[in-house]
């Protein structure tokens, strides 16, 4: 018995985000929120890329979505690598999307509440050992609460290293599951006494996948794979312009395997991305089909 990828788009999607994933996200969004307390009775599973379109503003990159209860929206990344910027991508993310959920001339009473849950393969808080930070805004002097609309909470997987048998509680659970799932062969009795987390065990089993999934799955972890390599071995040359040519011949390998060599003119227009832009096309470019989709995404980002 194998297993995906939780760390992964496609596998954190797959278990989380699937028609089966319900009581799996209630579970988790449980531990992850509410310090395993069964907050969330009910929710809906949602696109997340399914958010009003809002002409000037830049793409929302997220895993998941979900209406809860209590009438809050929850927007989940799983985010492996720290870019440049991340921290400011996050808030953005979540006030994107608290903010689009009025239509024009909406009351701003229609606004809901909004958490976004943000887990990290790398340390982001070099101030603190927890694991879990939950960030609500205060009152700088007296530390009292403005109304909570908007809470960031961040899961920092680097900083769990308990074994299975020190695993204690539900929190601790999930987390050992996102961080070791594709290491393991089979289910842990201790984990399998939850059946959220048997259930997330069974949908990340490779064996219920369709070849078409494990076509997709190939191409993931590879770029995975690929792109965690390109930006250590620029960290390890201990320049930015190592990493950004990592990162710019990863991608560069990449489209050519997607869409065929790519033209010397279609090259030197990559190489003049910024660092950001050149985040956002290695996030999407496993889903253009021919070379005119990357044509295309580049006359946008250019104009």
């Amino acid at each position: 018995m194998s297993f995906i990828n939780p760390k992964t788009d496609f596998g954190f999607k797959k278990i989380f985000a699937s028609p089966q994933s319900k009581e799996v996200l209630i579970s988790f969004l449980n531990a992850m929120l509410y310090n395993a307390e069964p907050t969330i009775k009910d929710l809906e599973i949602i696109d997340p890329y399914a958010a009003p379109s809002v002409t000037g503003l830049k793409d929302t990159y997220l895993d998941v979505k979900a209406k809860i209860t209590g009438n809050k929206t929850v927007i989940i990344e799983m985010q492996v690598i720290n870019v440049e910027a991340f921290t400011k991508r996050v808030i953005y993310n979540a006030a994107k999307t608290y903010a689009t959920q009025l239509k024009r001339r909406e009351s701003y009473s229609k606004l809901n509440p909004l958490i976004a849950l943000t887990i990290t393969d790398f340390i982001l808080f070099e101030n603190t050992e927890k694991f879990r930070s939950h960030f609500v805004f205060k009152e700088v002097e007296e530390n009292f609460e403005y109304y909570r609309e908007i809470e960031l909470v961040f899961v920092e997987l680097p900083k769990f290293q308990k074994k299975l048998e020190e695993v204690e509680n539900l929190i601790q659970s999930w987390i050992y599951f996102i961080k070791n799932a594709p290491a393991l062969e089979e289910i842990p009795e201790k984990l399998a006494l939850v059946p959220e987390i048997e259930t997330a065990f069974n949908i990340a089993n490779k064996s219920n996948l369709s070849l078409k999934e494990l076509e997709d799955l190939e191409k993931r972890e590879m770029f995975f794979e690929d792109q965690r390599g390109a930006v250590i071995k620029g960290m390890q040359e201990g320049r930015q312009e190592g990493i950004i040519e990592g990162q710019t011949v990863l991608i560069l390998r990449l489209l050519a395997r997607r869409t065929g060599e790519i033209l010397p003119e279609i090259q030197a227009r990559i190489r003049q991305l910024s660092p950001e832009q050149l985040d956002e096309l290695g996030e999407i470019l496993l889903d253009f089909t021919s070379q005119e989709d990357l044509i295309a995404w580049l006359e946008s980002v250019s104009g």
